[in-house]
């Protein structure tokens, strides 16, 4: 029985020895925690490489900038590829997003070329000429906006810049426009506008050449008829059949075949390039009465 009892003593007193206490936490010094900050910091070269990789991104936003306000244009100009000029004052153009644009230029007006309800007017080919020369079907312009950006017919209203010249002055320098439709608020030039144009008269080039042709209403084709008509030509032989015929024919500069009848306006300064002996007779071979 004694022995019994010992021996269990005995088991239970090596079951006890045998469990192991928990480890308490043990904190790290300060000289451990630096030495594993510089084990974790990235390395001189690594650094270097962020840094190279950094001024290269910033550098190419910064082109991507550069390219993005010239492609906008000059100045904050918008830029366009010329699709067709229409005649000296209007040009249809592509704006980069694709939309195509009719442009009429802005305080100019130039003669007229190729309008449904007018003839062809003095200076009208040669300034449309001008427009196709300066700008041929692609050339890049930009687009010069005012205070206003349409007119009435939904066509935009801007300064047309080719290269570092501007069209608009171009055409009144060489008198094949002059200043005109001076609406507030798109003035931005026309003071300078009115400079260029005094040079040119000064000078009589293009529609200053014909006296009184140029007027702040337009064109006045009339004295150019008048003009044409007073020139000496030679008298034309009589229609057969008729011994004294008195209607004088005239080819105007514009293309049109005029008649005058006696008691006219220009009658007797016109010196005919056919003769008639009646009004009939003058329409049936394509001509129309002068209007004075």
């Amino acid at each position: 029985m004694k022995r019994t009892v010992l021996l269990l003593f005995t088991i239970l007193f090596l079951l006890g020895c045998s469990e192991i206490p928990e480890a308490e936490p043990v904190e790290k010094s300060a000289e451990e925690v630096q030495e594993q900050v510089q084990e974790d910091a990235p390395t001189e070269d690594e650094q270097a490489e962020d840094q190279s990789e950094e001024t290269i991104d910033n550098t190419t936003e910064l082109s991507e900038e550069t390219t993005a306000d010239t492609e906008e244009g000059k100045q904050g100009f918008i830029p366009a590829h010329v699709v067709r000029v229409v005649d000296g004052d209007t040009v249809i153009v592509k704006l980069s997003n694709g939309q195509e644009e009719r442009v009429r230029l802005l305080l100019v007006d130039t003669p007229e070329s190729v309008h449904p309800n007018k003839p062809v007017q003095p200076f009208g080919p040669e300034s449309s000429q001008l427009a196709k020369d300066m700008m041929p079907v692609g050339e890049k312009v930009y687009l010069e906006m005012d205070v206003g950006e349409r007119d009435r017919y939904g066509r935009l209203l801007a300064y047309v810049w080719v290269g570092d010249k501007m069209f608009n002055e171009l055409l009144l320098e060489k008198g094949l426009a002059r200043v005109a439709y001076v609406f507030a608020p798109n003035t931005r030039h026309v003071d300078r506008f009115y400079e260029i144009q005094k040079k040119a008269q000064q000078q009589a080039i293009g529609i200053w050449s014909i006296e009184n042709y140029a007027t702040d209403r337009g064109f006045d084709e009339s004295v150019v008829e008048e003009k044409k008509e007073t020139a000496p030509t030679a008298t034309p032989a009589p229609k057969a059949g008729c011994d004294n015929p008195t209607i004088k024919g005239n080819h105007s500069s514009s293309g049109e075949f005029i008649y005058h009848v006696p008691g006219g306006q220009f009658y007797d300064r016109t010196n005919p390039e056919e003769m008639f002996c009646t009004e009939e007779e003058a329409v049936a071979a394509g001509y129309r009465k002068s209007k004075r």
